[in-house]
């Protein structure tokens, strides 16, 4: 980007322990029932997927924090730890659940496109954004916190 831009950076963050009804050290307990309508998880939508809502989610509040939002992003790290049961990490929950903050505007039209959530139809997305970070999507044996299916770190700049 040049030595001239200020850049942003954070370290890993997780999702946040939201779901006090789910048992400690538990995957689910990080998931947050308050992002979804009902509080209840929307058909499809996977433990992963759910944990990405909620770390893109801080994620953005961060930014804002700072002075920058998602569209400022240029570059993504995620980590992410094989749900327990199964035989690899969850990247098509992540790629969801991604694509409802990035990726998510035509460039060519400049419109609006639909994304879905679990399984369920296409849908306006939490946030549009034509930026489309370089990022990296890699699963490791273990993430720093019991429980965590995912940890994000991202890179952005400050614009002049």
């Amino acid at each position: 980007v040049g030595g001239m831009v200020a850049i942003y950076t954070s370290s890993g963050l997780g999702p946040a322990e939201a779901n006090p009804a789910a048992q400690p050290g538990s995957p689910e307990r990080y998931v947050d029932p308050g992002l979804f309508p009902g509080g209840e998880l929307p058909a499809g939508v996977t433990v992963t997927e759910a944990q990405a809502i909620s770390v893109l989610t801080r994620i953005a509040e961060n930014l804002r924090t700072v002075g920058l939002t998602p569209r400022d992003v240029i570059m993504m790290t995620a980590y992410l730890e094989r749900p327990p049961g199964a035989p690899d990490a969850d990247y098509a929950g992540w790629n969801r659940a991604y694509r409802q903050f990035f990726a998510n505007i035509d460039l060519v039209s400049g419109q609006v496109i639909d994304v879905p959530t679990g399984t369920g139809p296409p849908a306006p997305p939490r946030l549009a954004n034509r930026a489309r970070p370089a990022r990296a999507t890699v699963e490791v044996s273990g993430l720093a916190v019991p429980g965590w299916l995912i940890e994000v770190e991202v890179h952005a700049t400050y614009r002049h």
